[in-house]
């Protein structure tokens, strides 16, 4: 029997819902619904790298602290609502179907297609040892999906030539998707700086996906990140690296976000054609 390859599966024309949050536009797509914007881009195969950026209240608080980033983000070619935030507020404004559409899922969904259709990725970010655990257990899992390579930067501000030969390093691995695991809004930013010299058809933020995926950090249950509980799940299991984000920045978002609901209600939700 042939193997199935990308060119022999050409996705359908796709089209979102967005709900527009502190001036941030979240389509309201599953961890399903952004894999196939994934094929479809790699299927496509015009010479242009579309950025996915996933992320919850923490990306939205951000954007909304900072204009700059907030264009940033508002130019991705999709914005996954990784994060219970967005879905809640989608839900108060008439869109009952909305779910979380985590990194993590994410990956995990585009590495089963790829074992059929022998897509390939390329990691980028996180430690040495966490890379090591992620490629052994999408080797392991997933052996149709092909390992382009990975690669830990230094943590600090990379240099000209540094920074060269990185990008240089990923276009020549031939991958189809870039994941990125630099942290919000590090890595959206870096993928958004170099979209254009970047050959790979995909470059997606996934924060502490890497981990997740690798089984070297436990996600929670499925049933409290459904009900909302994902954030003081991960804040009981690291405290000093999440105090501030939930803290602090968790109470001031939901001031501004129901600011904005009271003022405006569900008249912020609108079609979006950006995913094309």
């Amino acid at each position: 029997m042939a193997v199935a390859t990308a060119q022999d599966y050409t996705p359908p024309a796709l089209a979102e819902t967005s709900v527009c949050i502190l001036g941030s536009r979240v389509q309201l797509v599953t961890a399903s619904r952004t894999a196939d914007y994934m094929e479809r881009w790699i299927c496509m195969r015009d010479g242009r790298c579309r950025q996915i950026v996933t992320t919850g209240f923490h990306g939205l608080m951000e954007a909304h602290k900072k204009p700059g980033l907030r264009a940033i983000l508002n130019q991705a070619d999709l914005w996954a609502p990784d994060g219970i935030a967005p879905v809640w507020l989608a839900r108060l404004r008439g869109h009952r179907h909305a779910v979380r559409a985590p990194g993590a899922e994410i990956m995990r969904e585009f590495f089963t297609r790829a074992q059929e259709r022998h897509y390939s990725s390329y990691f980028y970010g996180d430690t040495d040892a966490t890379l090591s655990d992620l490629t052994g257990t999408v080797a392991r899992f997933y052996p149709g999906h092909r390992i382009a390579g990975a690669y830990s930067p230094p943590f600090r501000a990379l240099t000209r030539a540094e920074d060269n030969v990185i990008i240089d390093r990923i276009n020549a691995s031939g991958a189809d998707v870039l994941w990125v695991a630099l942290g919000m809004p590090k890595q959206d930013v870096w993928i958004h700086e170099h979209l254009q010299r970047l050959n790979v058809h995909v470059a997606v933020g996934v924060g502490a996906a890497f981990a997740f995926v690798a089984r070297t950090v436990s996600r929670c249950p499925e049933w409290i990140g459904d009900a909302g509980f994902e954030w003081a799940y991960r804040f009981l299991r690291e405290p000093a690296k999440l105090w501030r984000r939930d803290l602090i920045d968790g109470p001031r978002f939901i001031f501004h976000a129901a600011m904005e609901f009271l003022r405006n209600g569900n008249s912020m939700i609108s079609p979006s054609n950006n995913a094309e």
